[in-house]
């Protein structure tokens, strides 16, 4: 079963150059419309062309919510591509959600939805051989103005053994 997945962390990684992670480590996604309107119809966003071409790739695939989703009343706490992501996944068309915000990964666990963020991608990555280091994405993460707090990044060094 894919995985569903947020703006945030999609863009983040395309900025940094990592989003061939994403199948590497957690498989095929799938992104709601919501998500695809972010990143595609505003193309203008930082990484959008990278998506559009891992969805060209097969990476990712724009996932239709069935509308079994309480979606109403995820919209009410979150944006659209997080309350159609989260969606996803509790239509059972995605195992786990890819996501950062604080707020959606709030509203995503009360509603028992299994979560990873960019640093969890990127602790997987490490620990398939995929990456040497974790810390110069951070570093690199930082510099493109994706936030992660100051304990998730020390977590993930030590965590990482660097």
């Amino acid at each position: 079963m894919p995985f569903a997945a947020d703006t945030g962390p999609l863009i983040a990684l395309a900025q940094v150059e990592r989003l061939q992670l994403l199948p590497r480590v957690l498989g095929v996604g799938v992104i709601p419309p919501a998500v695809h309107r972010e990143v595609q119809v505003e193309s203008g966003r930082p990484g959008a062309r990278r998506i559009g071409e891992a969805l060209s790739e097969g990476w990712f695939r724009v996932a239709t919510l069935a509308g079994d989703a309480p979606l109403a009343e995820l919209q009410r706490e979150v944006d659209a591509g997080e309350a159609e992501a989260i969606g996803l996944c509790l239509e059972r068309q995605a195992r786990l959600l890819l996501i950062d915000d604080a707020k959606g990964r709030k509203v995503a666990r009360r509603a028992g939805v299994p979560l990873v963020g960019v640093a969890g991608v990127l602790l997987a990555a490490k620990s398939k051989g995929l990456l040497v280091t974790v810390s110069p994405v951070l570093g690199d993460l930082a510099a493109v103005g994706y936030r992660l707090s100051r304990q998730l990044v020390d977590d993930v060094r030590r965590r990482a053994n660097e």
